[in-house]
């Protein structure tokens, strides 16, 4: 049999031939030694619960220590979202969820994986955000690693007693801006959980190569500073120069420990950071930030898709962004690029298309000299309007784009302003969680009387309106950045650059069928995912070939088929 070790990508290698062993094969479950009897059941990597055959209870000591009757993995799965159904409230449904991937990694993913649409919304947004803000509360036991202030000049040791050793993406986050809830601290270790249990059930990236890392540098929340159960260091949060020397030991230590083409994927830090923590790395490390660079990706997408609905090419449209942070921003550098792509128009001239608005109103030239650095590329001569209605008549945009984080602020008025000169409205109400959004999805219908094209950053349902029932896109970044990692991981990339981000949102905006756009969407049905990651993998990695910044040589000829050959595969397997 040839080697095909290096399948996984990245050049991480397939210590005990797992990957690379066909589904029908026999493979030995391996630990540090050879995992059996009361063991193998605490081991969620390898146990399989009442599926052990008879045979395998047998060879592996564990006669006994089950119930006799043998079940098979898909009727553990029944039984189990039969037991999350019968949860009312989504944050126990949350709580089982995790106690299920403590105990039997592949079963979690198996229904995750099966029952997209349904779990989705516990085990990422919205349900993640209510279970960061009490984690103190629901803690169970250490997934990942916490990295505080104490372990100043310790970090590379701290990341030494991490178990796995090939690891190829690392999510972290220091907990300043979780979501739309602000400051939770060390308790943001939800977040990174949350968002590779993704990266292997929708990008299929190996959860053996996958470490969550939360930093503490303290909090300035002063409910979480006071509560007896939080888990972090009680201190004012760090800045300056001992926020950015501790980053620093940290992404130094990363380097060092894991190598050039581990994936770092900074989380829900406070805008100035992030934009800092990106501009630094970006050209000695593998960097990706998904507020500022997935966001941009996956609303690009929808944007390029709902021009199947609306005609015409970007450069056509006007847009106007409610929230000036790094989400909005993000988004709009990469819609300039894309309309320089697809339009060849310069990318100033590109800008003009692109307006902001931010809690002083209208983002204009005369503001120049008050302005963040960030927000001075999107500053336009105009007089300065600070009513969103009246800001609306002004700039008359086709797209209305909320990244706000401040629920409720279009309102009635706002939306019937956009539905006054525009056939069908672009209405995306983007801030997480639910709470937090713009405006409702039934409220875009029915304030545009069915003419609204809508999509929102958390998951609503179908809306009937006149007897037609409209489907809600949600720019969730779950389509994009996990595909996004595989096509990294799998080319061995060292460095992202902008048109691989611009490669991941033509492949999915390029999966939206005529079909979709009938029923209002702008993206595709969630249950695709995996098919969708595998494509935009594909895209990303031709893109790092292309660029020169792939390291798995030679380039595969089939690179959709070689993708979907490195994908995590949840069955269970049998053992000798």
């Amino acid at each position: 049999m040839a080697d095909t070790t290096s399948a996984v990508g990245g050049g991480v290698q397939d210590v005990y031939g797992e990957d690379c062993a066909t589904e029908d094969q026999i493979i030995t479950p391996w630990t540090l030694s050879v995992a059996s009897g009361y063991n193998l059941l605490r081991d969620p990597r390898y146990n399989k619960g009442m599926a052990f055959t008879h045979e395998e209870r047998d060879a592996h000591y564990l006669r006994g220590l089950l119930p006799p009757v043998v079940i098979s993995q898909q009727l553990q799965e029944k039984r189990l979202m039969q037991n999350l159904r019968s949860f009312e409230a989504p944050l126990h449904k949350y709580i089982s969820l995790m106690e299920l991937l403590d105990r039997d990694e592949k079963l979690f993913f198996k229904l995750l994986i099966d029952n997209m649409e349904e779990l989705l919304p516990i085990v990422y947004t919205p349900t993640v955000g209510e279970a960061c803000q009490r984690y103190g509360s629901i803690f169970r036991r250490p997934r990942g690693l916490f990295i505080s202030l104490n372990d100043k000049g310790k970090i590379l040791e701290v990341l030494k007693n991490w178990p796995e050793k090939s690891i190829q993406v690392i999510v972290v986050t220091d907990g300043e801006r979780i979501l739309g809830l602000g400051d939770l601290g060390c308790q943001g270790m939800g977040i990174p959980v949350g968002k590779l249990a993704l990266y292997t059930a929708l990008g299929g990236v190996r959860p053996s190569a996958c470490l969550p890392i939360t930093i503490d540098v303290g909090t300035n929340n002063e409910k979480l500073l006071n509560d007896e159960f939080y888990i972090g260091i009680r201190q004012r949060r760090a800045t300056g120069k001992v926020y950015s020397d501790f980053l620093h030991e940290f992404m130094t230590a990363i380097k060092q420990n894991y190598g050039e083409k581990v994936l770092v994927q900074f989380e829900d830090f406070a805008n100035h950071n992030a934009f800092e923590l990106l501009e630094k790395y970006s050209p000695t490390h593998l960097v990706f930030n998904d507020d500022v660079q997935g966001t941009a990706a996956v609303v690009l997408s929808g944007l390029v898709a709902a021009l199947k609905s609306l005609g015409g090419t970007l450069a056509d449209h006007t847009f106007l962004f409610f929230g000036a942070g790094e989400a909005g921003t993000g988004i709009a550098e990469l819609l300039a690029l894309e309309m320089y792509h697809q339009a060849k128009l310069p990318v100033d001239e590109s800008r003009k298309k692109i307006w902001f608005v931010d809690s002083k109103g209208l983002v204009v030239s005369s503001r120049m000299e008050s302005l963040q650095a960030f927000k001075k590329p999107w500053a336009h001569d105009h007089e300065p309007v600070t009513n969103l209605i009246d800001i609306i008549k002004a700039v008359k945009p086709t797209a209305l784009i909320g990244t706000s984080g401040q629920g409720k602020t279009f309102t009635k008025e706002v939306i019937e302003a956009m539905a006054s000169f525009n056939k069908k409205p672009l209405i995306m109400a983007l801030s997480n969680p639910t709470t937090q959004s713009e405006c409702t999805a039934e409220e875009a219908y029915y304030w545009t009387e069915g003419r609204a094209i809508f999509s929102s950053g958390s998951p609503f349902n179908p809306v009937e309106y006149n007897g037609k029932v409209f489907f809600p896109g949600q720019a969730n970044n779950a389509y994009i950045f996990p595909g996004f990692g595989l096509g990294l991981v799998m080319s061995g990339a060292i460095r992202v650059h902008k048109e691989m981000l611009l490669a991941a949102s033509e492949a999915l905006g390029g999966t939206v069928t005529q079909e979709d756009c009938q029923k209002g969407m702008i993206y595709p049905p969630i249950s695709n995912i995996r098919k969708i990651s595998a494509h935009i993998a594909a895209n990303v990695a031709a893109k790092a070939y292309e660029i020169g910044v792939a390291t798995r040589l030679p380039q595969p000829e089939n690179l959709v088929k070689f993708a979907e050959s490195c994908m995590y595969n949840p069955n269970y397997r049998n053992y000798r």
